[in-house]
Formats: structure tokens, C-alpha cells, sequence
């Protein structure tokens, strides 16, 4: 999905108190299996509860300030979309590996399709990964693509780094050098808890990106940032927070598009064929 342009690169400030607030009220409401909604009035005991402030967003008479509104617009958006959009398109494995033998019988790929990292039964082609590589050869007009850099993203000038990131990612369009696009793919089907190595797949998307940021700021150099995630029962049952916290980066600037689940099929074409347009308007 792309980000709503309201929410769209609110200041910083605004962003702290959508994370204080979600904080203190939880992203979730138990039991419902939604994602939540705070009232006007948890706008103010929320912040008052850690010790913060809330004349900015409630005024004397209770109600919300143009500040507060708006984050009750931002909170009610972020509910609706991951509610209503997201929840849909996430898939099980069943879902993806059917979704990713009629994608492989109907474009007969030869990028890399790569075997996830189980063992016995389970061990199979990693779907999503697969899907999305399939969809980016298919789309790509002949360019190439880094499906696996195994090296740091770089941005040159004169043939010098420029910039080089601290981490590697999942891939990159048309190179790791230079590149157009770097994504993220978290693919997670056999996972049975939301543990350490699930969180930190957000985190190292958040740390790309404010890197990204930095670069387009100083530099006005523009390198495109995607996080693709997958499973239902990893990012909604068990990780719904998670999912509140990429609409949070997207809506932060730190991504270009964050795809779930079967959005990937959805929206891979035309991104790519974005990618395209850039790589051709350069020559």
C-alpha cells in the first residue's frame, strides 16, 4: 500500500505521540481481535499516564485540540487500513504456495527461487520470495536485478561511495551499487511466536530508511525502499502491533510501499514498471 498523503511526513513530534499513545493504550484492544481506536478522552490519560503533557492535544473543555484531531484521524485510518486492506491479503502457506506454483507455470521464471530454511516436511521453496522475484523478472523489461546482494548497499559519486549502508538487504533493482529500489521480504509461515527475530525485521527496515532519508536530505539522491511481509498468523494474530508500526514507517517517509501478503501480485507490475521509467530516464 501507499502511504496517505495526510499522514504523509508529519513532524517528527507528531510521530512521538503516535508511538507515546500507542504505547501506553496498546496498539490492540483484547479480546476483539481489532486493532484500536483511542477516544479523546485516552488521548489525555494516555499522556498523562507516563507523565507527559496533554494540552496540546485536549483543551480545557475536552475536546480534541487541531493537533489531537488529527491524530484521532491518523489512528482511525491506521485501524480501518490494516482492519479492512491488510488483514485480507495476508496469506497461510497454502494460500502462497498456490499463489506461487500458478505465478511459476504461467511466467516460467529464471530468476533465483530460493528454498526457505526448514527441514523435513516442510522444506519447500521460500513462496513469497519466489512470488516476488517471479513478479520483478516478468516486469523488469530485460534489466537486471540483484535478487540476493550479498554486500552492502552503496551510492557512489565520480566513483567513490558516497554512501554506504550498514546492513545488507534482500534485494535490489538493478544493482546493489547505485541502485533504484532496495527491498525487504519477511516471509515468516512456520513461525508458532512472535519472537526478537520477527520485531527486528521491522527495526532494520526503520534504520534502512532513516539512512535513506538522510541521503535524499543532504544529497537529493533518491534510492525507493520497500518492506514486503507475509503470513497470516505471524503479523496478525500474533503480530498486530508490528503491523501498526510499518503504517507508522510508511506514513513516516521510511518507505516508498509496504506490500502484504497478496498485495505483492497486486502492486509488483506497476512498482516495476516505475523502476523501468527511472532506469530509461537516466540514459
Amino acid at each position: 500500500m501507499q502511504p496517505n498523503p495526510i499522514f504523509l511526513r508529519q513532524p517528527k513530534s507528531f510521530w512521538a505521540n503516535v508511538r507515546s499513545l500507542s504505547q501506553q493504550l496498546g496498539y490492540t484492544r483484547r479480546g476483539t481481535g481489532q486493532v484500536r481506536v483511542p477516544t479523546v478522552a485516552e488521548l489525555r490519560l494516555g499522556l498523562e499516564a507516563i507523565g507527559l503533557g496533554s494540552s496540546h492535544v485536549v483543551d480545557e473543555g475536552g475536546n480534541a485540540t487541531e493537533l489531537g484531531q488529527l491524530l484521532l484521524d491518523y489512528f482511525q485510518f491506521r485501524a480501518d487500513v490494516l482492519n479492512d486492506y491488510v488483514r485480507v491479503r495476508l496469506m497461510d502457506v497454502a494460500k502462497a504456495a498456490e499463489t506461487f506454483n500458478r505465478l511459476s507455470e504461467e511466467l516460467c521464471p529464471t530468476c533465483p527461487l530460493p528454498m526457505n530454511k526448514q527441514k523435513g516436511e516442510k522444506a519447500a521453496p521460500a513462496f513469497f520470495t519466489g512470488i516476488i522475484n517471479t513478479l520483478i523478472e516478468a516486469n523488469a523489461n530485460g534489466l537486471p536485478c540483484d535478487y540476493d546482494p550479498r554486500k552492502l548497499t552503496s551510492v557512489t559519486l565520480d566513483g567513490s561511495p558516497l554512501r554506504t549502508l550498514a546492513r545488507r538487504v534482500d534485494g535490489a533493482f538493478t544493482s546493489a551499487v547505485n541502485p533504484i529500489a532496495i527491498w525487504e521480504i519477511k516471509e515468516y509461515y512456520y513461525t508458532t511466536t512472535f519472537g526478537s527475530r520477527v520485531a527486528d525485521g521491522v527495526y532494520e527496515s526503520l534504520l534502512d530508511g532513516m539512512e535513506l532519508e538522510e541521503l535524499r536530505e543532504h544529497e537529493n539522491i533518491d534510492v525507493k525502499h520497500y518492506l514486503m511481509v507475509d503470513d497470516y498468523n505471524t503479523w496478525w494474530n500474533m503480530g498486530r502491533s508490528y503491523l501498526c508500526r510499518i503504517i507508522d514507517m510508511l506514513h513516516m517517509g521510511y518507505l516508498d510501499e509496504a506490500l502484504f501478503g497478496y498485495e505483492v501480485v497486486e502492486r509488483l507490475p506497476a512498482i516495476v514498471a516505475e523502476w523501468v521509467a527511472i532506469h530509461e530516464a537516466r540514459l
